[in-house]
């Protein structure tokens, strides 16, 4: 099912994956354009394995509303769901991955069509494992509720240990008995293991099992096995129990006597019923190993772990628990550059040091990808007994590879939540060391889910406050300081909700940032600035400049130009008189890249500007390649011209750099006449700040240029 409210999308996706098949079969498509319809059409159609869903449709929310509506109205908890924004950044991850049943969440710009059929093929094997998973286990319910006490034992050895005790009391014998399996290799060499024993046959069993066979009941127990059927003696009975390719069961009995022909009759239905009950007893094993285990490392999964969590938590040593998630540093470069058999292979060398060091007196668990999962005493979980672990080299297939590792941390002492949330806490913290410092840690506070509530609040209103016309741009005029003249003006953007309340930017500009709704404010930022710029120059003001900023997050985006030339296409506004404005962090970010970029943003016939300059650490060599037009003293520099006596030597040397390079100079902030009058000596041509004009509207920008001869 493809869920977005853009048709293009549906398209492109249909196209992308129309001609693969997965699975051996062709894909068919389910197209819902809203989240409402979506509902209508998961309400007739329950046979969907993969929904690709849009975060944002009819409402903000719509996307992870229609997740919990399919997870909690419509109980579908096989169907994987994988969200997609075609902003990047609008990803609340943290929040939606706390809070909902999401599978995967992707950039509709980083799903190439590779990307996309990977996605998708990883999802629909997921699902295919879940169902089979649930099938078996739906089946074993109404097994378990319909068989007798037996077959309510669980694990092989103990359904093993109830066949002896149950075939002994059935058959009215002492409980003397061996229960066995045969395995077959390929080279139909065949293992006799023990899997239970009983009475006199159980002090037998912990010595030399492999006298055990030779002795007494060994002759019958082989025919039995080679013959598959049971076998009589007059005082030792071997019952076959039956078995698949790979292996055989086989039981031996003492008896007092020989059997009769009722008895035998008897033993020959219940092995026949045993036969069904190992199956789904293996089968149980099987799947519970699935469900709890890895299948690479065989130590608990995410899933076990969460259930251990909620016992340490009921449990009256919880004050002394701690969980910890340990992170390998750079895995999957490793991965990449050394293959994923080596990648395997180095994840089982940490994990048997994680098993040797620490399985002994904690769990140990793997709850994906690079990332294990420690659990137990808080004096042991400690971050430095934990990073400890990997200061000395892995031995990995005869190399030896140094790794460092990063951990998040949550102490269960008065914890308030269940295992699911302190495995999400974990993770919180997990994320939080890492972008601190690499082979660092970090413990969950309250702090962060604080943040993080605040963070996406912020995120939502936002979203709202753009729909809704709470956001709007102002114009700080730009000034020639000889002439005292207008020559151009700053668009900013402000934001006033509601009640009146304004938001300052430094607030609401990061929270954009993070969600991508940059990208959409940004464009309508260029847009209403070239607008207000192509009505200026109609009424006269043919000189003006408009400068606009333009956040990193737009910058790295790929419609980034696409978008500028199509604004200025759109609005007809001379491309000569726009000038975008970057910040001097952005023109230290991959030069080769960005100075590719501004070559064809110039090529269009826009100006750029370096934003809050010498606040970075530029290289003035970088600095000439970026071929920039104006460089924009920051306002600190130029509140510092009147402070010290060396207070004016940056802004001094930020012009007389621009007027090497040939740029232009704009010094930003300047709040009074003295100020004003130490830029101009130093040969600063251009100003702007409250001294000359705070921003202000469009109907007031047009009457303060009237008033102060613009034209």
């Amino acid at each position: 099912m493809i869920v977005d409210d853009d048709t293009d999308v549906h398209s492109a996706t249909t196209f992308a994956l129309s001609n693969l098949e997965m699975q051996h079969r062709p894909l068919e498509f389910v197209h819902a354009y809203s989240a409402g319809e979506a509902r209508e059409l998961l309400a007739l159609e329950r046979d969907i394995a993969v929904i690709l869903l849009d975060v944002v449709m009819e409402q903000d929310d719509a996307g992870l509303q229609l997740v919990r509506h399919i997870r909690e109205v419509l109980k579908l908890s096989e169907v994987r769901i994988i969200l997609r924004t075609g902003q990047p950044g609008y990803a609340p991850e943290i929040d939606a991955i706390r809070d909902f049943d999401i599978n995967d969440y992707k950039t509709k710009s980083e799903l190439t069509r590779i990307k996309l059929y990977t996605t998708v093929t990883a999802a629909i094997r997921s699902y295919e494992q879940i169902c089979a998973i649930n099938a078996g286990r739906r089946g074993l319910d109404r097994i378990v509720r319909a068989t007798t006490e037996l077959m309510s034992l669980h694990g092989l050895a103990n359904f093993a240990s109830g066949v002896l005790a149950e075939v002994a009391k059935l058959l009215d014998l002492d409980p003397n008995g061996l229960l066995c399996t045969q395995e077959h290799d390929v080279d139909h060499d065949c293992t006799l293991s023990i899997v239970a024993a009983s009475g006199n046959f159980a002090s037998v069993a912990q010595g030399d099992r492999r006298n055990l066979f030779n002795a007494h009941g060994g002759d019958l127990l082989r025919r039995a096995l080679a013959e598959r059927r049971n076998i009589y003696g007059s005082d030792c009975i071997a019952l076959y129990l039956g078995g698949n390719a790979n292996r055989d069961f086989a039981a031996i009995l003492d008896v007092r006597r020989p059997l009769c022909e009722i008895d035998q009759r008897l033993a020959e239905v219940f092995c026949r019923n045993i036969a069904v009950g190992l199956d789904n007893v293996l089968l149980v094993t099987r799947l519970e190993n699935h469900a709890f285990y890895d299948p690479l490392t065989k130590l608990p999964n995410r899933t076990r772990l969460r259930e251990l969590i909620d016992e340490a938590l009921t449990a009256a040593t919880r004050c002394d628990a701690t969980l910890a998630l340990v992170d390998i540093d750079h895995f999957s470069e490793t991965n990449d550059a050394l293959g994923h058999q080596f990648g395997d292979l180095l994840l089982l060398g940490v994990a048997a040091r994680l098993q040797t060091r620490l399985g002994g007196r904690l769990t140990v668990s793997r709850v994906g990808g690079d990332t294990f999962g420690v659990l137990g005493d808080a004096a042991l979980v400690s971050p430095a007994t934990l990073l400890e672990l990997f200061e000395s080299p892995f031995n990995i297939d005869g190399q030896e590879i140094q790794l460092s590792a990063t951990a998040g941390l949550v102490r269960l002492v008065d914890y308030d939540g269940i295992g699911a949330d302190a495995l999400k806490d974990a993770d919180i913290a997990l994320k939080r060391a890492k972008l601190m410092q690499r082979a660092g840690h970090l413990f969950f506070t309250r702090s962060m889910g604080v943040d993080i509530r605040e963070r996406v609040r912020m995120m939502r209103a936002l979203r709202t406050a753009l729909d809704e016309k709470e956001l709007f741009v102002v114009y700080q005029p730009q000034i020639d300081l000889v002439t005292r003249r207008p020559v151009g003006a700053e668009a900013l953007l402000r934001w006033k909700t509601k009640d009146g309340t304004f938001i300052p930017p430094d607030r609401f500009i990061p929270i954009a940032e993070f969600s991508g709704l940059i990208i959409e404010i940004g464009e309508q930022v260029l847009r209403l600035a070239c607008q207000e710029l192509v009505r200026l120059q109609s009424l006269g003001f043919s000189e003006f400049t408009m400068s606009v900023n333009v956040s990193q997050v737009q910058f790295r985006h790929p419609r980034f130009l696409d978008m500028l030339r199509e604004v200025l296409r759109e609005t007809g506004v001379p491309a000569a008189r726009i000038e975008l404005e970057i910040t001097e962090s952005i023109a230290m970010e991959e030069p080769d890249v960005l100075i590719e970029l501004l070559r064809q943003i110039k090529q269009t016939g826009v100006s750029i500007a370096i934003d809050d300059f010498g606040t970075g650490f530029s290289s003035l060599s970088y600095l000439q390649r970026l071929q920039a037009d104006r460089l924009k003293i920051d306002r600190l520099f130029v509140t510092e011209i009147t402070s010290s006596t060396r207070g004016s030597s940056i802004a001094e040397m930020v012009i007389q750099l621009g007027r090497n390079l040939g740029m232009s100079v704009v010094a930003e902030g300047v709040e009074d006449e003295r100020q004003a009058s130490i830029l101009q000596a130093l040969g600063c041509p251009l100003a702007q700040g409250y001294l000359f004009a705070r921003p202000m509207t469009v109907d007031q920008l047009t009457s303060w240029l009237t008033d102060n001869g613009a034209r």
